[in-house]
């Protein structure tokens, strides 16, 4: 598998440079043509002021939009001449979430950003976006430069179905990395476990691809799972982050925490995600 299309979301936020430079570095590196994806999102304006200003409302919208989409379309225009690279423009309106995972679908990696804390709309695009794109994720904080990623990368294992998809997913970035650190969570034994050995079975799958991965295998309470992964990738010094997300269901996320809401909200590396 290698990426040969990448779509970039883009949006107004100050984070839309540092994730747009990131994937038109993602995109010289692998060859791939690059779609920078506007959405012109209107599903959480209020109905009763559109309802009590009408028309007048309708402009001011309009307006607000074609200009966010200007400077975004600016943006990518300056540096995509400065990459040399392929990149394609589009603005479309709908519903956020499910016009970009429409147009995600399509392509070999969607870069999202994280939401950031306080969201003033409330959407959590990632949380959405992991379950209904069936393509992999790559999630760029909202904090923080990212203009190469993939050096050094934790994978987070737990031999879910979504963990190695989310693995298979990741091979382009695991063969060129310098290092993989497998870290098995909570590892279980019998044949819907981790075997004799945790790890040790995706460590030797992934040196037939010629990935340098090592494995280690770490206890820890579901809540803290999340905050121990982070710990490592400074420990290790990675650059970023491979697991499946929400391997149980995401209600259940909300009300008890788990390491990939924990993940999401406090990623310190851009995530790639597969569900």
């Amino acid at each position: 598998m290698a990426f040969k299309d990448i779509l970039v979301h883009m949006d107004s936020t100050v984070q839309a440079g540092s994730r747009l430079d990131l994937a038109l570095a993602l995109a010289k590196r692998y060859q791939a043509h690059l779609i920078a994806l506007n959405v012109r999102d209107r599903t959480l304006v209020p109905t009763r002021l559109t309802a009590q200003f009408g028309a007048e409302m309708d402009a001011i919208l309009a307006r607000g939009d074609a200009e966010a989409a200007s400077a975004a379309k600016a943006m990518v225009e300056a540096r995509a001449e400065a990459a040399q690279t392929s990149v394609e423009w589009r603005d479309v309106a709908g519903d956020l979430m499910d016009t970009v995972a429409l147009h995600a679908r399509y392509c070999d990696l969607v870069v999202v950003g994280q939401t950031v804390p306080d969201n003033a709309d409330g959407r959590a695009l990632p949380d959405s976006l992991v379950v209904a794109v069936g393509r992999p994720m790559l999630v760029v904080p909202h904090a923080g430069q990212f203009p190469s990623i993939g050096r050094r990368v934790l994978v987070a294992w737990n031999a879910s179905r979504e963990a190695t998809r989310a693995v298979h997913d990741a091979l382009p970035f695991l063969r060129e990395a310098e290092l993989v650190h497998v870290i098995a969570v909570n590892p279980e034994h019998g044949m819907a476990g981790h075997g004799d050995i945790p790890g040790a079975d995706i460590c030797q799958h992934l040196s037939r691809h010629g990935v340098k991965a090592v494995c280690e295998h770490i206890r820890s309470d579901d809540i803290a799972a999340g905050a121990m992964l982070l710990n490592r990738v400074a420990d290790e010094d990675c650059d970023m982050i491979v697991m499946g997300g929400y391997g149980r269901s995401r209600l259940r996320e909300m009300v008890l925490g788990g390491a990939t809401r924990h993940l999401l909200e406090h990623m310190t590396v851009p995530i790639l995600m597969s569900h």
